[in-house]
């Protein structure tokens, strides 16, 4: 079992920059892949960026590649998502989510097991 808790996730204007955290407890964490999903107000929840459990590969949803990073340090338990240049197509809740051990990281929601209760993140214009 993996407990995650997001952090960081606040209003901010477009152009802006935010990094969400997420701390992970239970499980040895550092085994598995993580993932950062967002789900924007009235639509379904989508893929927004995924690291490989030891961190040597990332992966980003179009929208968002070049803008936002995703990293980890698992001696720390923790995951972190920087935003730059926001824009108020970003706002959304965002999910840290976790998957299954040692497995590649995923784009599907399906793949990922263990997820947080989300942080808010508002761009305005």
């Amino acid at each position: 079992q993996v407990q995650l808790v997001e952090s960081g996730g606040r209003l901010v204007e477009a152009g802006g920059s935010l990094r969400l955290s997420c701390a992970a407890s239970g499980s040895a964490s550092g085994i598995y892949p993580m993932g950062w999903f967002r789900q924007p107000p009235g639509k379904e929840r989508q893929f927004v960026a995924a690291i490989t459990w030891s961190g040597d590969r990332r992966d980003y949803a179009d929208s968002v590649k070049g803008r936002f990073t995703i990293s980890r340090d698992n001696a720390k338990d923790m995951v972190w998502l920087q935003m730059n240049s926001l824009k108020p197509e970003d706002t959304a809740v965002y999910y840290c989510t976790a998957g299954r051990p040692f497995r590649d990281y995923s784009r599907a929601e399906s793949d990922y097991i263990y997820w947080g209760q989300g942080t808010q993140v508002t761009v305005s214009s």
